[in-house]
């Protein structure tokens, strides 16, 4: 388990992608019979073959719902012959936030909210005329409720050409962040690499967006280009790995955010 789950890169700044890299190519034999999970105190823990299962920073893995305790053992227990990382983002997520975001929060919320500077739903298609459109249909409401809920009036630019957001706008929204738990931000933070945008994290927070409805708008873009010019099978591929990644933060996020 420490060494499947290992970070590739101790020098990585990053809490996240520290936490989250994986360092061997090989994949282990399955060497646990059975998978499950009870409550420890206020926490969940993950058992294989009845015993707790530790972080590879040695810490107890555990987690504040039996909910997501379930899922995790899930992942576990759909490893058959050998132990794929890439198969289980919740398990990397929880590993993350653990061992890399309970000693870093800050930074680590710090690193969303610089998103905001340069949020994908601030920069807009000059042309053609039907994807300025499909982006303003999918990205308006996300603006227009941020601006409305939160006081967060971001600056919208056309084409690539950056644009400085007003410092009141960014403290609105460091203002609507949570500060913790740590495997909250580390999901909210996963959920804002991989949309390119703090505000569809935080819509996902907010209960505005489903993963799906949040996933969607964070690809306009690139479906569109696919419309286009037909299909990326690699692309599609990775995308693939991403949207398990996004799908595995949206799940903490609605695990843990509290009730609008």
């Amino acid at each position: 388990m420490r060494d499947l789950f290992e970070p590739q890169d101790a020098g990585d700044p990053d809490p996240v992608r520290k936490a989250q890299r994986l360092s061997k190519p090989a994949l282990p034999s399955r060497f646990y019979e059975t998978v499950a999970s009870r409550p420890e105190g206020a926490d969940p823990l993950l058992l294989l073959d009845s015993r707790p299962v530790r972080t590879p920073g040695g810490r107890l893995f555990a987690v504040p719902t039996e909910d997501l305790a379930r899922a995790l053992a899930a992942e576990w227990a759909a490893q058959i012959t050998h132990i794929n990382p890439a198969t289980m983002p919740l398990t990397r997520l929880v590993n993350a936030a653990i061992d890399g975001v309970e000693n870093a929060m800050a930074p680590t919320r710090d690193a969303i909210l610089a998103y905001g500077r340069s949020d994908l739903l601030c920069y807009r298609a000059n042309e053609p005329e039907r994807l300025a459109a499909r982006q303003s249909e999918l990205w308006d409401p996300v603006l227009d409720w941020a601006r409305t809920r939160h006081g967060i009036r971001l600056v919208l630019s056309s084409g690539v050409m950056p644009v400085a957001q007003d410092d009141g706008a960014l403290a609105a929204l460091s203002g609507a962040m949570p500060h913790g738990p740590a495997l909250l931000l580390a999901a909210l933070h996963s959920a804002t690499t991989l949309s390119g945008s703090a505000l569809l994290a935080l819509a996902l927070h907010d209960r505005l967006l489903t993963a799906d409805a949040a996933w969607t708008a964070a690809h306009v873009d690139e479906d569109w280009n696919m419309e286009l010019w037909g299909r990326d099978e690699e692309a599609l591929e990775r995308r693939l790995w991403r949207r398990a990644e996004f799908d595995a933060a949206a799940q903490v996020i609605d695990a843990l955010a509290p009730p609008v």
